[in-house]
């Protein structure tokens, strides 16, 4: 069996990784992979928002199943282009990958299906943003208001504004400066939703929904959640917010309303379908939709699975959801991001990477460190008069470099052994945030 993953983050290396460990003999190619992917699966030169590319490529080589990674292919219709080919593909249609590339689009569906989510309004023109901004009742709560950009924006184009002036900063940066291109010619401003988020991925076949294991994702990118958004600084899995019984009412509430009531207007949702969930004193509220596995989600989650990620990606494509039941590692896993010096503004790469070995044996036994941006390449340096050319190492290619992973009978274990071995990691300028997990800890005493 031959099988695609196409993207080249921390994400599709935990892809990757779990398909290699597949019972199922399988060859596996990645589009287009980075340094770590590429000694685990065999690099394709083909981008991923190169649709026809990745097409061609998949019918000359009989692939039997692609794994579509990051949002942008499955926006651009990937999955409705592979099908029209009879190829098996894992994700939504362009329509329902909607709900992640139009803020507007999933916030009415929510309206549409009853689904919980924040007050909110919808906006063409900067002025009429600001007018409302100007009001004197907004929303029933006040400020703070979050602005969204419509579109895709890399996970950057969410701004929690405390005043009016934030909002109206906010507002010009995205509808006249355009900071975000297209992606915020229509923005969403909402109420701020109070409480601690969690993540919910489930995976459905259009009619039927299977849930995987929830998680938590650290998004600010300093300690105590201090400073900007980035697109994740770490993540946990379970996460002790969602209990059993709220991890029930989730689904109940959120994800068969929008499964079932997509499918009575004939749209059958196929793939990972993501919950971002606030948890409020009101109970779990929507933040937003993904339509792919969650960056850096999956990198705790897939660890912990148990079942085929093969047969679980089969039986959503072939409408056997109901077929599939998932078992679990019965530990916690923890995921910390190494990122390169500035992220998640300008950084400077090629720095090469050390200690990856060490950092392996620190956290032993079930540590792994999964590439996000990084690449090979032969480094060079100066002996005396001579230049000598040192083996192929690693070195950055990316804001967020490593994910160092590390399981642990429970969230403490799990946290001493993946911090141990990403203090054997070392690059210039490299940082991360040094409490991923401590909202667990503190639930968990």
């Amino acid at each position: 069996m031959k099988i695609l993953v196409i993207g080249s983050g921390g994400r599709e290396h935990a892809i990757v990784r779990k398909l290699k460990n597949s019972p199922q003999p399988c060859e596996i190619y990645c589009a287009p992979a980075n340094g770590g992917i590429s000694q685990d699966a065999k690099a394709v030169d083909i981008k991923a928002d190169d649709i026809k590319g990745l097409l061609d490529f998949a019918v000359k080589e009989k692939i039997s199943l692609t794994i579509v990674g990051p949002e942008v292919p499955l926006a651009l219709g990937i999955v409705d282009k592979f099908m029209r080919k009879g190829l098996n593909i894992f994700g939504p249609t362009k329509e329902l990958a909607m709900l992640e590339a139009s803020k507007v689009y999933a916030k009415q569906a929510m309206q549409r299906f009853k689904i919980p989510t924040a007050a909110f309004e919808v906006f063409d023109s900067p002025d009429e943003a600001i007018d409302f901004i100007n009001r004197p009742l907004l929303f029933t709560s006040g400020f703070p208001v979050v602005v969204k950009a419509d579109g895709l924006a890399s996970g950057k184009g969410v701004v929690i504004c405390k005043d009016k002036h934030e909002a109206k900063k906010a507002i010009e940066e995205m509808m006249v400066k355009k900071i975000f291109g297209k992606a915020g010619e229509r923005i969403v401003i909402e109420e701020c939703l109070e409480g601690e988020e969690a993540s919910i991925l489930v995976v459905s076949d259009g009619i039927n929904v299977v849930g995987l294991a929830s998680a938590q994702d650290h998004k600010r990118v300093f300690d105590h959640d201090k400073g900007l958004n980035t697109g994740g600084m770490g993540a946990y899995s379970p996460a002790p917010v969602v209990t059993d019984e709220l991890y029930k009412i989730i689904i109940d509430r959120v994800i068969k309303p929008l499964i079932s009531g997509l499918a009575a207007e004939g749209k059958f949702y196929k793939g990972v379908l993501y919950a971002g969930i606030m948890v409020t004193k009101d109970g779990p509220k929507v933040l937003e939709f993904n339509v792919r596995f969650g960056d850096p989600e999956t990198q705790v989650i897939l660890p912990r699975l148990k079942t085929d990620l093969i047969d679980l990606c089969f039986a959503s494509i072939e409408d056997k959801i109901d077929e599939i039941k998932l078992e679990w590692e019965n530990k916690s896993a923890v995921s910390v991001v190494l990122a390169s010096g500035g992220y998640p503004g300008d950084y400077k790469k090629g720095f090469e990477i050390s200690g990856l070995e060490d950092a392996l044996r620190a956290g032993s036994p079930d540590t792994h460190i999964f590439h996000a941006g990084t690449k090979m390449s032969q480094v060079t340096s100066d002996v005396g008069a001579d230049l000598c050319v040192r083996p192929r190492t690693y070195i950055t290619d990316g804001g967020r470099v490593l994910n160092v992973v590390s399981l642990g009978n429970n969230i403490k274990e799990a946290i001493s052994k993946v911090y141990k071995a990403a203090g054997k990691i070392k690059f210039e300028g490299m940082h991360y945030r040094k409490d991923i997990g401590h909202r667990a800890l503190g639930r968990c005493r």
